[in-house]
């Protein structure tokens, strides 16, 4: 082990000032310790929300789809691409309100999730360490 800091960035940083000062970092690796899972709370869902959510989603999916088709077949009318993009969301409409009113009860509201580390280790393969060391006392501290 190289290094322990207090978080990701600071981790990123010793790895940065290391691949700077010529060391090869392909080797290191960013070890996170004692890992808690957050979930961030980030609204209520209702019914309009998740048909406004799955329009959207539907309309990407809707456009890429008619960008595809556009691409293999011949030159289209114009009507086709908003058609499909059209269809797409309200396919993605249906979908999103079928899959929520299933779950209702269970999860009426929208989350991210994310894991945390209490501290990230540095490691470098074994017998490295002292020039891994050496390297980053040469290199330039990160500006902020």
């Amino acid at each position: 082990m190289l290094s322990t800091v207090n978080s990701y960035v600071e981790a990123q940083s010793i790895v940065n000032r290391l691949a700077h000062a010529g060391y090869d970092v392909s080797s290191i690796a960013i070890v996170g310790r004692d890992l808690v899972t957050v979930e961030r709370v980030t609204g209520r869902l209702t019914y309009a929300r998740v048909a406004l959510r799955g329009a959207l989603n539907g309309a990407w999916f809707g456009l890429f789809f008619s960008l595809v088709l556009s691409l293999v077949n011949e030159p289209t009318t114009t009507f086709v691409i908003p058609a499909v993009i059209a269809i797409g969301a309200g396919m993605g409409v249906l979908v999103s309100l079928a899959l929520y009113s299933v779950r209702r009860r269970r999860h009426d509201f929208s989350s991210v999730q994310q894991v945390l580390a209490s501290r990230y280790e540095v490691t470098v393969p074994s017998g490295t360490a002292g020039a891994a060391q050496r390297a980053l006392a040469e290199a330039p501290r990160d500006r902020p």
